[in-house]
This record gives structure tokens, sequence and C-alpha cells, in this order.
């Protein structure tokens, strides 16, 4: 009898593992036959339509230009990715510092975090030009822009992360003597991690955004620069090449933070496929 509970078992984990990975599968494959058949609708409608490269060039026409012009879409492609990865790692640092030091003092939290939430209040595009002013056309004021922008998902949500910690760990800490340093870093700070990564991820996707915006503002290089000058000569072909290539540096970026995540918080992950198991 043992056994054959056993077997039954055994059998019900593997056709859920299975069904699991039927979804996982079926996730990526839908997105990509709606992408498929809107490029498809695009390209018939363009040629029937006989509309102006001007005006809508069709997805064979970008396609074309991504490759023609590929010297000069990665030079300025190379400049943007450049701010934002500077940007990046610089809100990073000072995100995950700003909310260790709102978990670990309270006066921290009373004083910074409304004045983190009062931030965003503030139109990046409005920030933009003071910034051009003050530091003039180089890389500096792009990055603090991608800085600002990715800043506040990544503090919030490890704040967040770490004032939702177990109770009980706590308090079991303080029972034994531990200072608040070891509480943080034995309870706080790995309950923080899914936290962090979710905030990192999303901080990732408008990295590029901040990047472009304030090329936009002034700037010599870069792929806001080249959306400007492209849209100002009517080279729409370029311009739509240039948003691809942003687009694509967004996912590229989301889906390098997630699994870096995914290598760094292998439980969260774990946890998530386990509730969709379960609820199957």
């Amino acid at each position: 009898m043992i056994d054959l509970a056993r077997r039954d078992a055994a059998a019900v984990g593997n056709r859920r593992a299975r069904q699991f990975d039927v979804r996982r599968l079926t996730s990526w494959l839908v997105p990509l036959a709606l992408l498929s058949l809107t490029l498809v609708i695009w390209e018939a409608w363009v040629r029937i339509d006989d509309t102006p490269a001007w005006f809508m060039p069709s997805p064979s026409a970008v396609a074309e230009e991504l490759w023609s012009s590929r010297a000069l879409l990665w030079e300025h492609t190379w400049t943007t990715l450049q701010e934002v990865l500077l940007g990046y790692a610089i809100a990073l640092l000072v995100g995950v510092t700003t909310a260790l030091l709102i978990a670990y003092s309270p006066i921290a939290e009373r004083t910074i975090y409304p004045l983190i939430v009062a931030s965003q209040a503030i139109p990046i595009i409005a920030l933009a030009p003071i910034l051009l002013i003050w530091f003039g056309f180089g890389m500096t004021p792009k990055v603090i822009v991608v800085v600002l922008l990715c800043y506040f998902p990544i503090a919030v949500n490890m704040a967040d992360g770490l004032r939702a910690a177990d109770r009980d760990a706590l308090n079991l800490l303080r029972s034994m003597g531990a200072s608040r340093w070891q509480q943080m870093r034995i309870v706080r700070i790995p309950s923080s991690l899914p936290y962090l990564i979710s905030g990192a991820r999303i901080a990732a996707a408008v990295s590029v955004i901040g990047a472009i915006v304030g090329e936009w503002v002034g700037a010599s290089s870069g792929l806001g620069y080249l959306m400007t000058r492209a849209a100002s000569q009517f080279l729409t072909a370029r311009l739509f090449a240039t948003v691809a290539i942003s687009a694509a540096l967004g996912i590229a970026l989301f889906v390098i933070v997630a699994l870096v995540g995914r290598l760094l918080v292998p439980w969260a992950d774990e946890g998530r496929g386990a509730q969709r198991v379960s609820r199957d």
C-alpha cells in the first residue's frame, strides 16, 4: 500500500510538472505568435494601402534599415547603453543603501521615506533641461536622469521587504541577544531580496527611457539623439529602428535582472512555481 501511494504521488507530481512546463512554453509562444501576426498584418496593410514610407514604413523596411545602418545604430546604441548601465548601477547602490538606512533607523524612515515618495511628483522631463544647464551636453545629465528614474522602485521595494521580515524570527533573535545589525543581516536582508529583485526588474525596464529622455533634451549622440534627428529628416524607417532597439534594450535588461534574481533568490521563484502548481 505504501509503495502504491508513493507511485501515485510521484505520478501526480510528474503530471503537474509537465503541465507547468507546457504552461511556461505557452507563455512564450503566445506573445511571439501575436507579435508575428501583428508584423504580418502591418506589412500587408502598408503594401496593400501603398502607404508612403515617410509616414509608415513596413516591417521589412525597418529590418532593412537595421541592417544597412547597423554601424551608425550601434554607435548610438553603445552611448545609450553606457548611460543606462552606469545610471542603473548607481541607482542600485544608492537605493539599497537608502533602504537599509530606512529600515535600520526609525528617524531616517520618518524623514527620508516621505522625501523619496515626494520626489516622484516632479516630472523627469522637467528636470532634464535643468540638469542640462548645470552639467552640459555630456553623459552626466543622462546618467542622473537614469538614476532618478531607477532609484525609486529599488529603494521603495527593498524598504518594504526589510519591513516585511518575519516578526517571529526577529523576536527569537532579540531573545537571544542579537544586535540590530545581526537581525538585519540574518533575517531582514534575506527576506527583502525578492522585493529588491522585483524593484530592480522594474528599474531595468524603465532605465532606457531615462537615458532617451535625457538625450531628447540635449545630446550629440545616443538613441534619443538619433530619434530626434531621424524625425526631423522624415527618416521614419530609421526612427522605427531606433525605437525597436530601445525596446529590445529594455527587454534584455529586464530578462538579465530576472535571471540574476533567480540565481540569487532561487527560493522566491520556487515558491511562485509551487503556488501555480497548487492552484491547478
